[in-house]
């Protein structure tokens, strides 16, 4: 689990996008923080991509966005936490895991002087992937 625990990762991370032009994908997101935070990102697209391996990527609201029949989740880095946009039924289905951080109706904030919950994210992103099928199917049916 990785976690940065000090001052200075966390005021070097805080370092919004180093370059202001909009970046047109994940790798160029990823790529205008700092070293040190450049690795947390990538292990969350990581636990992203492992939960839904069909899902397409893209840069949406100038955020990592995964797709599938749908946005799927997106996120995004800030100077004190990462924020999870998985949506408000996610929110709710998984309200008792997500009771120890900030949120709001379809988002939530992991700080980053705590560690980041990987197998979380992969378990709302899975959820997320079940519920984009079903309503796709659902709404092929009414075809």
């Amino acid at each position: 689990m990785l976690l940065l625990t000090s001052a200075r990762a966390v005021a070097e991370f805080g370092v919004m996008r180093t370059n202001q032009r909009a970046p047109q994908n994940i790798d160029e997101y990823i790529a205008t923080f700092p070293k040190d935070a450049q690795g947390l990102l990538e292990k969350i697209r990581w636990t992203i991509r492992k939960a839904a391996p069909a899902a397409g990527e893209k840069i949406s609201y100038q955020i990592p966005t995964f797709t599938l029949k749908g946005n799927l989740v997106h996120f995004a880095a800030y100077k004190r936490h990462i924020g999870f946009y998985p949506g408000s039924a996610a929110i709710k289905k998984f309200q008792n895991e997500l009771s120890d951080y900030k949120g709001a109706k379809g988002s939530v904030q992991f700080p980053l002087d705590k560690p980041i919950p990987f197998a979380l994210i992969g378990k709302i992103t899975k959820f997320r992937v079940k519920e984009n099928l079903e309503k796709a199917a659902a709404k092929g049916k009414k075809k």
